[in-house]
């Protein structure tokens, strides 16, 4: 059975059983707990904590996960996979534990003719937990499996929670027996391997404390509402009903070994050191593809590391079986063909996603070349000392700088004839992990912050909005809180946090800041500066009490500050015009990737396979500008999901929507899912002028423009500053620029003039610093501290010149130049009677650097070097005199 319709079985089977079908949730969503979407349930966490009211009793859905936690580990065995899909079905204080037990096992035993996935119940066993004598007497009551196949395990495997205070509940395993030639008898409290573990139910009942029960401690409570949360591993049922052994030869992975095979001209099974490297694409590549599908890019910190960390493994994994021209590319066409049945929008993206991949190895094998060389250089400092061990500090800078797996490393070292220092270098990992957990660790709030406001929700309901028609409406105040707690009175001068029925206030989200304004009531004024939506569909005001008393139930008038609102308004609308115009520059590889809509002024992030050019923006400019004079009206307008998408709306990445979505049309011109506020019509910009542009990170671009008054304003004063350079100059405004590039001209003619002076004053010294030469063990040595005010290349050429007045004499150069900073550089030259004796001004360096708090090498003619202790020169020229006194 393909694995696209075990997904599809699972689906229907919970949509004829009431569920309501819930596609795949991004693998980002705003949860700071969370690197990546890791569980089916994450999606529905709002519902379970009670933050929100949860618009269906029943749901399933296939999510679409990605752990990382153990990505050193994938490839060396068949259990490891970053990506996967887990199934689940979902109930909210609906069914319970013998819903959930009854569904499970229907779809798992029923015939596939039936439209089930045919396994036999007799190679079926469950796990329950310890203290859940109820689950193993439904198990037995409603399924008849018998009670040698249900086994008892602790928390440790059989309880369930956030790993915070919170719900949880315990959980009931569903294994699949492989035969005994997987392992041994006595089910899976004896062998995992053998009996895998296909289905988890989790029973979410109770309140967990700060001590967790899978640790033996008690609940503290039960949960108000008990729920069900199940997962059903995708891939693993898939190799299952497949008949192959493990994830990486099903239907969906084996594609993109098959094509590693056809580059490497290896093969799958022969080596098991090749089939680490195999499964290691496989697995990263589909990874890889459905992160950047989901709008993630490579970068060096976060989301975007753990991206660059997958593909520059695959990019590794591929050297190593002998391939070494560019192959992402291909492997992502291999993944879109596999995965697009399920998830059709990584074909609608596929230019994007390909382009980041490429653009992606082409920096890394950029970066394997110079992290050769550093490589290349510990390895050679390794030798010269006598020793036979890398470091494991080098191999960890390579692997943490330049990206080097330790594979990688060891294999580098081998070529040379050293090994490495592994244990210092998982030493130096485990301090990286240990402060990515601690780091982790922090994000997790609990989420018992927001009780109290999840506490106003349930009991007030949502906050009705009327900001897209209304800046003023009468309304009542629901809730008040200073510090966090809930008061019923807050006198003049108090910070507030105000929950009211209606508003039409604007609470920050999608790139918009949160309006301000004045709340204003019988003998009551409160000045608003800032609104936001600390729980879904409740607005929080917060502001100071400006005069008299603020109550409960107290009615008031919410005025909006109108021309910061319109202001903002503008620059929102001027950000959607220009994601339109670079979209028509770049194509659909150009996604948004953030923004900021401030009064004034916009700021706007795009991915980008390539460098940006400055002429393409200015023609973005133009463009927006040509399209403003229309003055189409601006119409948002309600519809479902799917419907936008059909109409070409444009969905950004990381946001999460539900079936209905508000449309925001420019025209033909923009067409996207906004939920924020715009102007009535796009005439209304006046003007959008683009100030500022940047890289902020790899494939990643930032524009940023003024609109309306701010961006006239910016002209004048562009204009104001070429009147004055006009005037300066004595030319015509528009000679301006070839006056100023003339006179950068003669500038840097006067400068090269200075310098050839400079040069020609230094050489002239050259002369009486060889005269000077001292004889020492029959070298002439020259070893100087020179004038300040020499530049490095000074140093150099003043060097060889001295070199070559010594003639045909075995001699030694070393002249040291302090700075008015407080270092010095210095020089070593040597002449080739001297090398003919064994000196080599690389290997003198050594002799006497560390005198001058520095370090340095080249080549044997010449090297240099530099340091932090000027102070040292003379015992560094009396270092270097001992070195060749004593051979």
């Amino acid at each position: 059975m393909e694995t696209h319709e075990i997904s599809k079985r699972f689906l229907d089977h919970f949509e004829n059983h009431g569920h309501t079908r819930v596609p795949s949730a991004s693998l980002i969503l705003d949860d700071p707990t969370l690197l990546f979407v890791n569980a089916g349930m994450v999606q529905f966490k709002p519902y379970f904590l009670g933050e929100v009211p949860p618009p269906y009793p029943r749901a399933t859905s296939v999510q679409k996960c990605v752990r990382t936690g153990d990505i050193d580990e994938v490839g060396k065995t068949t259990r490891h996979n970053t990506f996967f899909q887990m199934a689940g079905n979902f109930s909210f204080g609906d069914y319970f534990k013998e819903g959930a037990i009854a569904r499970a096992w229907e779809l798992l035993t029923s015939s596939q003719d039936a439209g089930g996935l045919g396994f036999d119940p007799a190679r079926l066993w469950v796990t329950v937990y310890e203290h859940d004598a109820e689950a193993a007497g439904l198990w037995r009551e409603i399924t008849g499996i018998p009670s040698e196949r249900i086994q008892v395990r602790d928390g440790k495997d059989n309880y369930w929670d956030m790993g915070v205070p919170g719900p949880g509940g315990p959980c009931s395993e569903i294994y699949y027996d492989r035969g005994p030639e997987y392992g041994r008898d006595g089910g899976p409290v004896v062998d995992e391997d053998r009996y895998l573990e296909i289905w988890n139910l989790v029973f979410m009942q109770d309140i967990r404390g700060e001590q967790s029960p899978k640790l033996g401690h008690a609940p503290i409570g039960e949960l108000p509402q008990k729920n069900i949360d199940t997962g059903m591993g995708i891939e693993r049922v898939a190799f299952l009903l497949q008949g192959v052994d493990n994830v990486y030869e099903t239907d969906l992975v084996r594609p993109v070994i098959a094509r590693a095979e056809e580059f490497s001209g290896r093969r799958y099974g022969s080596d098991h050191a090749d089939d680490v490297r195999f499964r290691v694409i496989a697995d990263h590549a589909r990874s890889g593809v459905m992160l950047i599908g989901d709008g993630v890019t490579p970068g060096n910190e976060a989301r975007g590391y753990v991206l660059r960390r997958l593909l520059r493994r695959i990019v590794r994994a591929v050297r190593l079986l002998g391939v070494h021209e560019p192959v992402l590319p291909e492997f992502a066409q291999v993944v879109r063909d596999a995965m697009a049945p399920s998830y059709p929008e990584i074909a609608r993206d596929f230019d994007r996603i390909s382009d980041v991949m490429r653009q992606e190895e082409e920096s890394f094998l950029a970066t394997l070349t110079s992290g050769s060389r550093i490589f290349d250089l510990a390895a050679q400092e390794t030798k010269r000392s006598g020793g036979s061990i890398l470091a494991g500090d080098k191999a960890f800078q390579l692997h943490d700088t330049y990206g080097f797996p330790i594979d990688l490393t060891l294999e580098m070292a081998a070529e040379q004839g050293l090994s490495v220092d592994e244990d210092g270098f998982r030493t130096l990992m485990e301090e990286q992990r240990q402060r990515a957990k601690a780091d982790a660790a922090s994000r997790k709030t609990g989420h018992g912050d927001l009780s109290v406001y999840r506490r106003l929700l349930e009991q007030h309901g949502e906050t009705e909005f009327l900001g897209y028609t209304d800046l003023q409406a009468t309304a009542t105040v629901l809730g008040l809180l200073s510090d966090g707690q809930p008061v019923s009175v807050l006198g003049e001068g108090s910070k507030a946090e105000i929950i009211l029925d209606r508003t039409p206030f604007y609470g920050e989200s999608g790139g918009q800041i949160a309006d301000t304004g004045v709340l204003v009531g019988h003998g009551v004024e409160v000045t608003i500066t800032d609104v936001q939506k600390l729980v879904p569909g409740l607005f929080v005001h917060r502001g100071e009490v400006t005069g008299g008393e603020l109550a409960l139930d107290t009615e008031l008038t919410a005025s909006v500050d109108e021309t910061r609102r319109q202001s903002v308004a503008r620059s929102h609308s001027a950000t959607h015009l220009v994601h339109a115009a670079v979209r028509g520059a770049y194509g659909n590889r150009a996604a948004q990737a953030g923004s900021l809509n401030s009064p004034g002024r916009m700021r706007f992030d795009f991915t980008t396979p390539g460098a940006v050019s400055s002429d393409v923006l200015t023609e973005v400019e133009e463009e927006v500008n040509d399209y403003l004079q229309t003055d189409v009206e601006v119409s948002a307008y309600t519809t479902t999901k799917d419907k936008a998408l059909e109409l070409g709306a444009i969905a950004l990445f990381g946001e999460k929507y539900g079936n209905d979505v508000r449309v925001v049309d420019m025209g033909d011109y923009s067409r996207e899912l906004c939920g924020g506020t715009h102007v009535g019509r796009i005439g209304e910009l006046g003007l959008v002028k683009l100030v500022s542009d940047a890289s902020i990170g790899s494939g990643v671009h930032r524009v940023e423009a003024l609109v309306g008054t701010d961006a006239l304003r910016q002209v004048r004063k562009e204009q104001l500053l070429v009147s004055q350079l006009a005037g300066t100059l004595k030319v015509p405004a528009e000679q301006v620029p070839e006056r100023i590039e003339d006179v950068l001209a003669r500038l840097r003619s006067a400068e090269k003039e200075i310098e050839q002076l400079k040069t020609q004053q230094v050489l002239g010294s050259a002369g009486s610093l060889a005269d000077g030469a001292e004889d020492v063990a029959g070298v002439a040595l020259v070893a100087r501290k020179l004038d300040g005010g020499i530049d490095a290349a000074g140093v150099r050429a003043l060097a060889g010149e001295v070199r070559n007045r010594l003639g045909s004499r075995p001699g030694v150069v070393a002249l040291f130049a302090p700075s008015d900073d407080g270092k010095v550089s210095f020089v070593v030259a040597t002449t080739s009677a001297a090398r003919d004796k064994g000196l080599a001004a690389g290997t003198l360096v050594p002799s006497f650097a560390e005198a001058v708090g520095g370090r340095g090498g080249g080549k044997p003619d010449m090297a240099q070097g530099g340091g932090s202790n000027p102070a040292g020169i003379d015992q560094a020229i009396a270092a270097l005199r001992n070195a060749l006194a004593n051979g």
